[in-house]
């Protein structure tokens, strides 16, 4: 890629930034959450307290959320879900916890993600 095209590109992403940072910085949601954020915080430095001592006080047992809670009584993280395709031309079944199958991928290949992901028959946990 040249420079030139490197720099216009570029410059075409700025731009795209500039116009999705102008839509939320008018989107009265954001307006409000900043508003919010910023009384919050004064009102910490008020009472001299860290976000740690603010999440104590409104959660005194410690609770996580269910996904935290999975991944820390598990050790590692969960398990893929099992996802089966058929592929309709030949009949045959793929089955697999990753996208990194080999038939798989080979599909993919021959015939467009897009078109392999219509085959898949069903999801297994």
């Amino acid at each position: 890629m040249s420079l030139l095209s490197e720099f216009m590109q570029k410059e075409q992403q700025l731009k795209q930034l500039q116009a999705e940072m102008d839509r939320l910085q008018n989107d009265d949601r954001l307006k409000a959450e900043l508003e919010f954020k910023d009384k919050l915080e004064a009102l910490m430095r008020e009472f001299n307290k860290s976000s740690a001592d603010v999440i104590s006080l409104l959660d005194p047992q410690g609770n996580k959320p269910a996904a935290a809670k999975a991944s820390a009584a598990g050790g590692g993280r969960r398990k893929r879900k099992l996802k089966i395709y058929k592929n309709p031309n030949t009949g045959e079944v793929v089955e697999t916890r990753g996208g990194n199958q080999k038939t798989l991928k080979a599909w993919k290949d021959e015939h467009g993600s897009d078109t392999v992901e219509s085959w898949l028959v069903r999801v297994e946990e």
